[in-house]
């Protein structure tokens, strides 16, 4: 790995721990940063982990000792795809990239009007939207409203309908993109109008992220560039 995708995969492991750290205290949780991780003492939302790891080279043993292992679903995201977490009970259970994408318009134009949610009404419809139904909608609660750092972006169909969006992650060097989603199309029809608004509200950032499987080739044609392998390690 280049000295240049190495600062890039740092930059997004920690933008992507900082958001980590957001949704956590929207839900009363405090995590804490450390030289190597950051990491929660007890369990952190649905499909958020327990740590983030901030460096390659995190020592498993000091790690695993800021959070709790024995609440079932403790998780790790190995930001650098390093560790060896199996004689400590995990298993891996998914491997992706880190993504980045230079501060540039997007690729195609976008088809959605957007807006940046901001209110507790507009956030349910956006959740709601998010989670197609699986029930899982009340993981977004308005406390990240507050945070001056988050900005959840919503697509709008003609009848002003959220039909697409993402969550924006603000950094000092980077934007971090997540929660990626459209009802129609998939995420090829989310990427033009999340990148109009990347491009729009900064638009000298580059963006980061993660994908994998076909969520990442979609990211690629979108402009993006895989950097780095990261690892989500699993309890039990």
């Amino acid at each position: 790995m280049t000295t240049t995708k190495q600062l890039l995969v740092r930059a997004a492991a920690r933008n992507n721990a900082e958001w980590c750290a957001v949704m956590s205290r929207s839900h009363g949780l405090a995590g804490e940063f450390g030289e190597e991780a950051w990491a929660a003492p007890v369990r952190t939302p649905l499909y958020y982990p327990d740590a983030v790891t901030l460096v390659p080279g995190a020592g498993p043993a000091a790690l695993l000792a800021r959070i709790d292992t024995t609440a079932p679903g403790a998780s790790v995201k190995d930001g650098f795809a390093d560790l060896d977490l199996t004689e400590a009970g995990f298993q891996v259970l998914f491997e992706a990239q880190w993504i980045h994408r230079p501060a540039s318009a997007p690729a195609t134009a976008p088809d959605l009007a957007w807006d940046v949610v901001g209110t507790p009404d507009t956030l349910r419809a956006w959740a709601l939207a998010w989670d197609d139904g699986n029930g899982n909608a009340d993981l977004f609660r308005p406390g990240l409203l507050d945070d001056p750092a988050t900005f959840v972006l919503a697509g709008h169909s003609a009848d002003g309908g959220v039909v697409a969006g993402a969550v924006a992650s603000l950094s000092d060097q980077v934007v971090g993109i997540s929660n990626v989603f459209a009802l129609d199309g998939g995420p090829g029809v989310a990427w033009s109008v999340v990148l109009d608004a990347v491009r729009r509200l900064f638009p000298t950032l580059p963006v980061v992220g993660y994908e994998h499987g076909d969520d990442l080739a979609v990211a690629v044609r979108h402009g993006f560039e895989p950097v780095g392998p990261l690892r989500i390690w699993l309890h039990g």
